[in-house]
């Protein structure tokens, strides 16, 4: 069996836990998965590793990118959309996330992730399987990036600056398949993760007079959750992890950050704010009305 070192206990954000990715459990595990790195202790443990016969349902794909890769600890629990591990491929350090998309929407992001790491945003870069492919049978597997999350009003402004270059880098990008963007959604009830229809009525009405806000406004591809577990700070660098609710729509999505860092004012700082605080109560909003975080979100949600 793998070498564990140690459990990461549940996340206690209710986002998320619906909304897989990166997280800020990976930098926690980080420090011991390169102590043991240093240590020989993880190269012990592949000796023992099973065959691709024993890998848990979905992992066995891991074989497309070599035979000594490692699963190391888990770093989302298993909940929620997706699965995601931290790993050893080639000896280095990296991220696999098993999910339930399609190949379209995976190559859409894998696309997108290759396209920026061009451009020189950091984000983590997918590896590719022997083969060349950059996900197989709902696999993802790419890069550690390191780093801790913004703390300070200065951080924060950093990570506006690197959300501007993502939304310059991508106008024009196509839709992410099946996605709608927030004023799409004025005139439509679905898109992947939304289900306008499980919402309250007056609810509904709610958030799209905040999308209504922002009708006629340039898009771009937005990061769609810059929250501080999603970010990964250096001295040098600012890196956004968790790229799967990334989707186009217009940047203010991603701007109403703490201390107004993106400088929008207070009036267009509150238009990004209602626009995002109805987005995400849209996209994790349960029919049970059970997700508090949905039900908190969309409470801030003002009548107009």
């Amino acid at each position: 069996m793998p070498l564990h070192l140690g459990v990461v206990g549940p996340l206690d954000d209710g986002r998320l836990r619906r909304c897989a990715g990166g997280r800020d459990v990976c930098r926690r595990v980080a420090g011991r998965v390169l102590a043991g790195l240093d240590h020989g202790f993880l190269i012990a443990s592949t000796a023992s590793w099973p065959s691709a016969k024993m890998w848990p349902v979905g992992w066995e794909a891991l074989e497309q990118w070599g035979n000594d890769v490692v699963r190391i600890e888990p770093l989302t629990g298993g909940v929620g959309v997706n699965e995601v591990w931290s790993l050893r491929v080639n000896g280095h350090l990296a991220v696999g996330r098993l999910g339930r998309r399609g190949d379209a929407d995976l190559a859409w992001e894998t696309d997108l992730l290759r396209h920026l790491d061009r451009q020189g945003v950091v984000v983590p870069v997918p590896i590719p399987a022997r083969d060349g492919r950059h996900f197989v049978n709902g696999l993802v597997v790419m890069t550690y990036v390191e780093g801790r999350s913004p703390e300070t009003e200065a951080d924060w402004r950093r990570v506006a600056d690197t959300l501007r270059q993502l939304h310059r880098f991508t106008h024009g990008w196509p839709q992410r398949p099946g996605w709608r963007s927030s004023t799409d959604l004025l005139h439509a009830e679905t898109g992947t993760r939304v289900d306008l229809g499980e919402l309250p009525p007056e609810g509904v009405a709610r958030c799209r007079a905040a999308w209504a806000r922002l009708t006629g406004r340039t898009t771009c591809v937005v990061h769609g959750d810059p929250n501080p577990g999603n970010i990964r700070m250096t001295a040098d660098r600012v890196a956004m992890i968790d790229w799967d609710e990334s989707h186009v729509d217009v940047p203010d999505l991603d701007l109403a950050l703490p201390h107004d860092a993106a400088g929008l004012g207070d009036d267009a700082y509150d238009v990004a704010a209602q626009a995002r605080a109805a987005w995400e109560a849209a996209v994790c909003w349960d029919p049970s009305g059970t997700d508090q975080f949905a039900v908190n979100r969309l409470a801030e949600v003002r009548a107009v």
